[in-house]
């Protein structure tokens, strides 16, 4: 049983676990003392720092192997997280898009002269739609030709590969293939406020034709005439390359008087026509032949 130290108060088990407890501190003193002096926890800010660049570093690793549409759907994703009901600011106003075929509907001119200037982007797209379309016949809409309203508009490409305003009727309702006649008319119209002509050609069946020709008979073209004007258009071109090869001999002639030299030149002799290829003063060029041909493919 322990004694009680009348002097302390205390029993002598007591005083023994305060003395070891004591030389404990020391010795734990002693080794913090070659530690050297002991610091104390972090500041927090510097902890929040340290995570943050920890955190945007794995970020910028996951990013950098992301598609740009991945990496838009990953930064909403988290908006959405951790942002819960501010996603009203990513709601758009859809009501006043547009598409580029609207731009060209608002902008669409039948004929762009030369000195049509496109001075905005929405006039510009328009240009470069007109451009691109193939402007030899015209679909036309006859749903009022009895009130003498006829619409026009230039084919766009598919109408041109399946053979639509030629080899089918140009009426954009009729598909008949049959008896197709060429029209020319003038074509006129109001756009922008301003009063223009068009001299345009259409390809219609039977019953079309008698709804173009409702108020005033169109001028009809036919292979017979197309080849009369291609052939006053060869002979102008024929007297044209004759009048400038006379004019090239006489230039010939003028300098060799010129020159004096007054030696008469020898004769042809009848060999010298087996030397090559007889000339034919009236031979069509390439370019004429390949005109020609188209003329055929398009009336």
């Amino acid at each position: 049983m322990a004694l009680k130290n009348s002097t302390s108060g205390y029993d002598s088990a007591f005083e023994e676990d305060i003395k070891l407890r004591k030389k404990q501190q020391e010795r734990h003193a002693n080794i913090y003392k070659d530690r050297g002096p002991r610091q104390g926890l972090p500041n927090r800010a510097i902890l929040v720092d340290a995570a943050s660049q920890e955190e945007g570093r794995r970020l910028r690793y996951q990013m950098s192997s992301m598609t740009a549409y991945e990496r838009h759907k990953m930064l909403i994703n988290n908006y959405i997280l951790y942002h819960p009901g501010s996603t009203a600011f990513l709601k758009r106003d859809t009501s006043r898009d547009k598409k580029d075929i609207d731009v060209v509907r608002e902008n669409h001119q039948f004929l762009w002269e030369s000195s049509d200037t496109p001075d905005t982007w929405e006039r510009q797209v328009a240009k470069k739609y007109y451009d691109k379309l193939f402007k030899e016949y015209c679909i036309c809409d006859l749903s009022h030709y009895k009130e003498n309203k006829v619409g026009m508009r230039w084919r766009i490409e598919k109408e041109v590969i399946s053979g639509k305003g030629q080899f089918t009727c140009g009426e954009k309702r009729c598909s008949e293939q049959e008896g197709l006649r060429t029209w020319e008319m003038n074509f006129s119209y109001m756009e922008q406020g301003v009063k223009k002509n068009a001299l345009v050609k259409l390809r219609l069946c039977h019953d079309c034709s008698y709804k173009v020709n409702y108020h005033h008979r169109r001028k009809e073209v036919t292979k017979a005439k197309r080849r009369k004007y291609r052939e006053d258009t060869d002979k102008e071109s024929r007297k044209k390359r004759r009048k400038d090869k006379d004019e090239a001999e006489e230039t010939e002639e003028v300098a060799e008087s010129t020159s004096g030299s007054g030696e008469a030149q020898a004769a042809t002799s009848p060999d010298d026509i087996w030397k090559g290829p007889a000339k034919l003063p009236d031979e069509k060029s390439r370019e004429e032949e390949f005109e020609e041909y188209l003329e055929d493919l398009f009336l």
